[in-house]
């Protein structure tokens, strides 16, 4: 479903896993180009180490890139079945504060997407989030494999 990045914005705020993890789409960049997101240290989120659950994170890198390539090629009328196809994590600290991190998505990401779904009618690549401490700290990294076929 095509909608506008405020839309998109809205409805991944109030979706309830996110929200209920404390998970926040603080922005989404015109044309889908990137997201901005925080994962808040609450109560709700919290470990027995009281640092932020890694369920919390893990569920926090999950949508973003299949939601945002797929809002991307949707506007240039491709029709396509797009899912999150593999993820790992790895965690590197606690997350004693609240995390963030940002997606970006260029020009040569969505043209290599399009090459590839034009010539093969298939698209699968892994992409890397990093996720950062309040104190600019690399605390996780996930790895995310988008699966992308024209219909």
């Amino acid at each position: 479903m095509k909608v506008s990045e405020n839309i998109l914005k809205w409805g991944m705020r109030l979706y309830p896993p996110l929200l209920l993890q404390r998970i926040w789409v603080q922005k989404i960049y015109k044309d889908f180009k990137g997201a901005d997101i925080k994962i808040n240290r609450s109560l709700f989120t919290l470990n027995f180490g009281k640092a932020i659950f890694g369920g919390t994170i893990y569920s926090g890198t999950d949508p973003f890139y299949a939601m945002l390539f797929g809002q991307i090629l949707r506007n240039k009328n491709y029709h396509i079945t797009i899912w999150l196809k593999s993820a790992s994590i790895q965690f590197l600290k606690p997350a004693r504060t609240d995390l963030f991190y940002k997606i970006n998505i260029t020009e040569e990401m969505i043209k290599e997407a399009e090459t590839e779904l034009n010539n093969k009618g298939v698209f699968v690549k892994t992409y890397a989030i990093e996720v950062y401490s309040k104190n600019k700290e690399l605390t996780a990294i996930a790895k995310n494999e988008i699966y992308i076929r024209k219909k």
